[in-house]
């Protein structure tokens, strides 16, 4: 029963995690974003009062039905979920109830709802922005697979905490180092960031799957979007860049969070400075992006 107890306070201490920072994180990339542009910028607080103006608008649907207005809420449940089973300065608090594959299907399930909300939504701009948000996910989950998998070879186990692990126990390696780098590239599809912000295109379909979305249900489906870049991000730096392991959660959590946060900026430098792909630049860029997963995983074959 104390087993289950600590199990359920850590589920929360990830939500929470998820949650909270997400927005403070997205803030932080507004602002920086901002200097770039040599612009005063948004407090980084904004995404916070954001969210709490769309929460408190009126529920406006562009269709009914209880299906329609269960996704928003269900993306954002999935990607706390996913929360659960990615460890965040320490084991996955839900590592026993799934490895790698369930993980990533757990990854993929918050994509998949955000595009059936814009298939759902009836608008066509939805409706391309959806098509596109699929394009890119059956181009980038194969990438993150393929990331994983490299570590899941070198610790010869699926589950993460194997991988986190062994990988802070042996140190770099050419394969975890490609691996790794392939993961953050995919990360930035992932976040929906330039050049990859294909799905919502602002100047050519009006957001995307997120067109025919307001209020609260806005707020969700945003707050959904911010966590699953956020929770993805620990993910990458805990497999690949689990240094410095202290072995204790009060120093490995805000060493995790630093290093998330600069994986986020770095990932917000990339989208200041380069311009949106087409679709058809971004799936070839995503096919040597592949390529790249599957050499880093025959150097793991060989030792390296």
């Amino acid at each position: 029963m104390i087993h289950g107890f600590v199990i359920a306070l850590l589920c929360l201490l990830n939500v929470g995690i998820a949650l909270l920072l997400s927005p403070l994180y997205e803030g932080i990339l507004r602002k920086m974003k901002a200097a770039l542009h040599s612009r005063i910028g948004p407090p980084v607080t904004q995404p916070y009062w954001d969210l709490l103006k769309l929460l408190g608008k009126e529920d406006l649907r562009s269709v009914g039905g209880a299906a329609y207005a269960s996704l928003p809420p269900l993306a954002l449940g999935s990607v706390l979920l996913l929360a659960t089973m990615t460890p965040m300065g320490g084991a996955a608090p839900l590592s026993f109830a799934g490895d790698m594959i369930v993980l990533l299907y757990v990854a993929a399930m918050g994509a998949v709802l955000i595009m059936l909300c814009g298939f759902a939504s009836g608008s066509p701009y939805a409706y391309v922005g959806s098509s596109r948000e699929m394009m890119m996910a059956l181009s980038v989950e194969p990438t993150l697979a393929i990331a994983l998998c490299v570590g899941a070879f070198k610790a010869k186990s699926l589950a993460l905490y194997s991988m986190t692990a062994f990988q802070a126990s042996n140190g770099p390696s050419i394969s975890m180092a490609i691996a790794g780098l392939a993961f953050f590239l995919a990360l930035q599809a992932q976040a929906g960031k330039l050049p990859f912000d294909i799905a919502e295109a602002d100047q050519e379909i009006m957001g995307g799957p997120l067109v025919e979305q307001s209020g609260p249900r806005l707020a969700l489906l945003r707050w959904t979007m911010w966590t699953r870049q956020l929770v993805l991000a620990f993910l990458l730096v805990e497999v690949f860049l689990p240094w410095p392991h202290f072995g204790a959660l009060a120093f490995d959590l805000p060493a995790s969070g630093i290093k998330v946060l600069a994986v986020l900026l770095l990932v917000g430098l990339v989208d200041v400075v380069n311009p949106r792909l087409r679709i058809d630049q971004a799936m070839g860029y995503f096919a040597r992006l592949a390529l790249s997963g599957l050499s880093a995983l025959a150097f793991a074959v060989i030792g390296k």
